[in-house]
């Protein structure tokens, strides 16, 4: 009985790309009195790796809380295997505007011991006690109301891409922090005011909405299905956007845009932008605001110091890193020195720029082509422009056309000419053996190395 991932995400893409079957992006969550979540977890993987159901799922007592990527064929499959469950009969999927077939990789579905952590520990709090969901056009209704507090529970990273104007945009990291700090800011408030909120897809704001029924609040609304449900309303009911500019998504893509307006800046030079990315440099990953000029400048690093440390050899990078917490541990998400144009706390809603329609960047296209695995980069020796790499499959020959891929790379065509192999002018180089040759942009250690087939 299989109850995890085999496949790494490089042979997972390379199956999805091979099916050639159009996937879905969706979210979904419900607050629920759950007995056994471990179970749950349980059944809840084996029905939805039959389905070829990928994506990240937290479940917990009190629910499930669920992004997904789903073949369209099997889209109604899924569906039942969720309303085999009483409490999540007629439950809303909701369906991204934007799909993008590579957006989750793995299926993970871990048991927790909240689905949204609050930091509260009062066993009088009702989580299922939630406010009144709004729709689309009522939502915007109420905002039109002088009587209306307006509340945006996302993270300071999610609002300054996009946001209703007018909303509370509480300068904090996780939704635990925001809690208190509205609490407080709004305490004189619980008797006469609307206290209106919305998140990405309504499952922090509905626990929010809760939360202040049970501070005392009278009268508490909520958008319903968050701001991903407003979305596809808007769009299908031609309704007018009172949110600007981009939606922040929690998959590869990070953003969704919702209007042309870009509201947010480079974190680098201060240029109009609103595209998200984490650092190259493997001992940080910080997510912060970049545009492509500061892209190639950087190398997708956030500092030079970052920088510095990815034209290290890897067991320099390695050695350099050793007994520091790796990840986004090491940095606050989009808070470092090294930003200077990083804007937290009041934001203005002020469109700086307006957003065209680009053809897509190597990074976020879909590689048809035939191929086959042949290793990895290992170092890429920048004066020289020529790349290392370690043969972990197969056969490799001069001449032969190569597919270089990575997260920041993107995928890059070349056709090798010459190459060393084990430090040795030669014209083949099989399973085991370390390659050399020139390579005309810059290759990174978590690249793919692959064999183009005719």
């Amino acid at each position: 009985m299989q109850l995890y991932n085999t496949l790494s995400a490089e042979e997972r893409k390379e199956l999805i790309d091979q099916a050639g079957q159009q996937r879905l992006t969706l979210s979904f969550y419900q607050y629920a009195h759950i007995e056994d979540p471990q179970q749950f977890r349980n059944d809840l993987f084996l029905a939805w790796n039959k389905l070829d159901a990928l994506g990240r799922t937290y479940v917990a007592k009190e629910g499930i809380n669920a992004q997904m990527s789903v073949p369209a064929e099997n889209f109604e499959a899924f569906r039942d295997t969720l309303e085999a469950y009483d409490f999540m009969k007629g439950i809303r999927l909701n369906v991204a505007v934007e799909h993008d077939d590579h957006s989750f990789l793995k299926l993970t579905v871990k048991v927790r011991n909240k689905i949204v952590a609050d930091g509260l520990n009062d066993e009088t709090f009702d989580v299922t006690n939630k406010g009144v969901h709004l729709n689309a056009q009522a939502f915007n209704d109420i905002l039109d109301d002088p009587n209306t507090i307006v509340v945006d529970f996302r993270n300071h990273y999610e609002s300054e891409v996009g946001h209703f104007r007018g909303a509370i945009t509480p300068d904090v990291e996780t939704f635990r922090e925001s809690l208190p700090i509205i609490n407080e800011q709004l305490k004189d408030f619980k008797e006469d005011k609307n206290l209106v909120m919305y998140c990405t897809g309504g499952i922090r704001c509905e626990k929010a909405s809760a939360y202040f029924k049970h501070q005392g609040f009278k009268n508490v609304y909520q958008l319903e299905g968050g701001i991903i449900n407003y979305a596809k309303q808007i769009k299908e009911e031609g309704i007018e956007s009172k949110f600007i500019g981009k939606n922040f998504v929690f998959d590869h893509r990070l953003g969704e845009r919702i209007t042309n307006d870009i509201i947010a800046q480079c974190h680098q030079c201060g240029k109009p932008c609103d595209n998200h990315t984490n650092c190259s440099n493997d001992a940080c990953h910080l997510l912060f605001i970049q545009c492509d000029e500061c892209a190639e400048k950087m190398e997708n690093c956030c500092s030079t110091d970052c920088l510095e440390t990815t034209h290290l050899t890897l067991v320099e990078q390695i050695k350099k890193r050793k007994g520091l917490q790796v990840g986004n541990k090491i940095f606050r998400k989009g808070k470092s020195e090294s930003l200077t144009f990083k804007k937290s706390g009041v934001l203005e809603g002020i469109s700086l720029a307006q957003a065209t329609e680009e053809a897509p960047k190597n990074i976020r296209q879909k590689i048809k082509t035939k191929k086959t695995i042949l290793g990895v980069a290992e170092h890429y020796f920048t004066k020289a422009g020529v790349g290392q790499f370690s043969l972990t499959h197969g056969e490799m020959k001069a001449g032969d056309k190569i597919l270089i891929s990575g997260p920041t790379t993107g995928n890059q065509e070349i056709v090798v000419k010459a190459m060393r192999v084990n430090g040795q002018e030669n014209t083949t180089a099989a399973k085991g053996d370390k390659i050399t040759f020139a390579v005309p942009f810059r290759v990174r250690l978590s690249d793919k190395v692959y064999k183009v087939l005719d």
